[in-house]
């Protein structure tokens, strides 16, 4: 039979707090970290009050960390509340960047955009992060930091900022290219290199076949086929492999 305590924990766990002692970290005003050891132990019984602020914190209602729910049995994902109160928020991860791959764009698609938590952007807190997984060599180059394949990109949606932050050389931006009446599209990352009459998107690259995107100030690259950045690139991460 699953008690208070058992759903204390469960709640905790799925809010993304592997231990009371994050969790009391991620909230220290709110949370004791003795107290919610003790109450997940069963050492203390759990107060409507301590309920309430727990299912605040952690998404979920203070009665099913008390008494259950039949109609609610698992604790609700954490919500963007919470996720706003400890300087998180939902990246969209848009897809794969690599030089010269073409895909087929499907204007059909139905399939749920994939999210991951991130932290809020300091400089940018309200703009869309989006995130691109790299694939291929054209930036491993790149310094002081290469870009490898495997890596993913955290950025920023240039349509959010794009008011507010002007392009410069040396940005290093995710780039959209489309052909076939916009059928098909490439997305890549590049380093930006301005000029007054033109903009050259640059690979870095030990691989000699990547070759930069030219853009006069007509906004054409070659004929059909249409450039735009969409995205700044803010960080980069790379998962441990093994996991």
């Amino acid at each position: 039979m699953e008690l208070p305590k058992d759903r204390l924990k469960r709640a905790r766990a799925a809010a993304g707090y592997a231990s009371p002692t994050d969790a009391a970290n991620a909230f220290p005003r709110d949370i004791n970290k003795n107290t919610l050891i003790s109450n997940e132990n069963g050492n203390r019984p759990i107060s409507r009050k301590a309920a309430e602020k727990y299912g605040e914190l952690f998404g979920v209602k203070a009665g099913w960390i008390l008494f259950g729910d039949a109609d609610d049995e698992t604790p609700a994902p954490i919500s963007d509340i919470i996720l706003n109160r400890i300087g998180m928020v939902a990246g969209r991860v848009a897809g794969v960047v690599e030089a010269g791959a073409f895909r087929e764009v499907d204007e059909f698609d139905q399939s749920e955009p994939v999210e991951i938590m991130l932290p809020r952007d300091e400089k940018f807190p309200n703009a869309r992060q989006l995130v691109f997984d790299c694939a291929g060599d054209s930036m491993n180059d790149l310094r002081p930091r290469p870009i490898f394949p495997g890596d993913r990109l955290v950025c920023l949606a240039y349509e959010d900022v794009g008011h507010e932050v002007e392009l410069r050389s040396g940005m290093v931006v995710v780039v959209q290219r489309e052909r076939d009446g916009g059928h098909f599209r490439e997305w890549s990352v590049k380093q930006l290199e301005l000029f007054p009459d033109r903009a050259e998107f640059h690979p870095r690259s030990t691989n000699a076949k990547h070759k930069p995107i030219i853009i006069q100030s007509d906004h054409e690259a070659d004929d059909g086929v249409t450039v735009q950045v969409i995205a700044l690139v803010r960080r980069v991460m790379n998962e441990m492999p093994g996991f």
